[in-house]
């Protein structure tokens, strides 16, 4: 579409080659064809701040008329807005779309939130609007779904506050609005009607009313052709029996729910909901990221939590291994934190990482700034296996990958026999392989278990004999 300059997937090392022609003819029609690579230049000038937001970074190559221009992708997908270097006008946005999606960009990203039951924070920076209209919209419907799901559960609740309103009566009881009284107190058939405030305690109060408000826009949201047919039939059921509870709650409009210390933990969720819904209505068409490492990291625990169900044990998401003594520096950590334990009883215990990153996805790649990644992850992961208490420690490295793979890497310390093993896991985005992924996981639980147990059986064996 002639909206959209360029759309690529998240972690591509380099996008399609843009040369000078093409983007002259299409893109910078004032350009001086003679000056095409200063324009080149210029252009990634004007919108850098645009392209540092959603971690791209621009590569020109060659000169002169022989200039062409590349980009390189990070974890973030998302849409930010460019200007022209002739003219300084928009000329159309930049889109980074999920790597591992069906036809539908997000459909596979929502299922995947959908069933770890978490949220992930979508970004914005304040720019120009964008011009691609609703091609690739912040996943609006996925936060509403988010909202169904707290708003179901008040429902099933009553929620009670005084409501403030005022009333005509015969006697001058409780707070008597007096300048309203005197306006009307010179008919003589007004002399005994006092305009008293009450409060009264109810559910039709106003908050519940902002409420009605953001729950139509998620309905209207959910039900309209941009949501994926399949979120739409499973959520038509609890949208009518909401709708039909909230009947007689009117709709007030509101730009920002309060939070008060005072609420219950299920309003102030329900609040912190709704205060993003109402950003991303107010916030749409402008620059927006959402960090897919976040949404890796999250899907890897979810699996991991799943198999530690069937295998046994116990797995610790964000696990904190805090620091002895205080620290003496600013700049020192207080504490390491993997993505995961996995712990079974006193038998064995697994760290594992979760790093989206495009290692698998460039296998036979000579390049540089992938092994300094690499080696970063392997050393971080071979730190935090340090902390188990036996000979043989473990650990799981996860890379997003086409299929699901696994390859094992093995460190052994001459010096004393100890052994660190990794598995390297190639784990894709897709809902579909999630049965595959599991038995892979539960498979190497079991390998690790029986190795373990084999080992204290020598040992014990040894003891025995001597």
């Amino acid at each position: 579409m002639d909206k959209i300059f360029l759309e690529i997937e998240c972690l591509t090392e380099q996008s399609k080659q843009l040369n000078a022609e093409y983007l002259r003819k299409n893109w910078f029609k004032k350009a001086d064809k003679r000056y095409i690579s200063q324009y080149l230049q210029k252009f990634v000038e004007y919108n850098k701040k645009y392209f540092d937001f959603l971690g791209v970074t621009s590569i020109i190559k060659g000169t002169d008329q022989r200039v062409s221009l590349k980009f390189k992708s990070s974890e973030f997908i998302g849409v930010i807005p460019l200007r022209s270097p002739d003219t300084g006008k928009q000329i159309g946005d930049f889109i980074v779309s999920p790597r591992y999606s069906s036809k539908d960009k997000l459909l596979e990203y929502i299922k995947i939130l959908n069933l770890t039951n978490k949220a992930v924070n979508t970004e914005f920076k304040q720019s120009i609007p964008l011009i691609s209209g609703r091609n690739f919209q912040p996943p609006f419907y996925y936060e509403a779904v988010i909202f169904i799901k707290k708003i179901e559960k008040l429902i099933r609740k009553r929620w009670l506050k005084f409501d403030q309103t005022e009333k005509n009566i015969k006697t001058p009881q409780g707070q008597v609005n007096w300048d309203k009284y005197i306006h009307n107190e010179f008919k003589v058939e007004n002399r005994l009607k006092f305009p008293v405030r009450k409060n009264i305690l109810s559910e039709f109060h106003t908050e519940y009313s902002n409420l009605k408000f953001v729950f139509d826009l998620c309905k209207n949201e959910l039900l309209s052709p941009s949501t994926p047919e399949e979120i739409k039939l499973a959520l038509k059921p609890k949208l009518f029996f909401i709708q039909e509870k909230l009947c007689f709650h009117k709709s007030i409009e509101t730009e920002k729910m309060q939070i008060r210390q005072s609420d219950p933990i299920l309003i102030k969720e329900i609040k912190i909901q709704a205060n993003k819904l109402l950003q991303k209505e107010f916030s749409k068409s402008i620059a927006w990221r959402v960090d897919f490492n976040d949404v890796f990291e999250k899907y890897i625990q979810y699996l991991f939590e799943q198999v530690s169900k069937e295998f046994g044990g116990k797995f610790y998401s964000n696990f904190k291994i805090h620091r002895a003594n205080y620290p003496k520096y600013a700049w020192e950590l207080k504490y390491l934190e993997p993505d995961g334990v996995f712990r079974k009883g006193n038998t064995f215990t697994v760290f594992v990482d979760a790093k989206y990153k495009s290692h698998l996805l460039n296998k036979f790649s000579q390049s540089e700034e992938l092994k300094n990644e690499y080696r970063k992850d392997l050393h971080q992961i071979i730190s935090y296996t340090s902390f188990s208490d036996k000979d043989t420690k473990y650990g799981f490295l996860c890379y997003p990958s086409n299929v699901v793979e696994s390859k094992e890497i093995k460190f052994k310390n001459s010096l004393n026999h100890n052994e660190t093993i990794v598995s390297l896991l190639g784990i894709p985005l897709d809902t579909n392989v999630i049965l595959n992924v599991k038995e892979l996981i539960f498979e190497k639980l079991n390998l690790i278990e029986k190795t373990v147990q084999n080992n204290v059986y020598k040992v014990l064996e040894n003891k025995w004999l001597s």
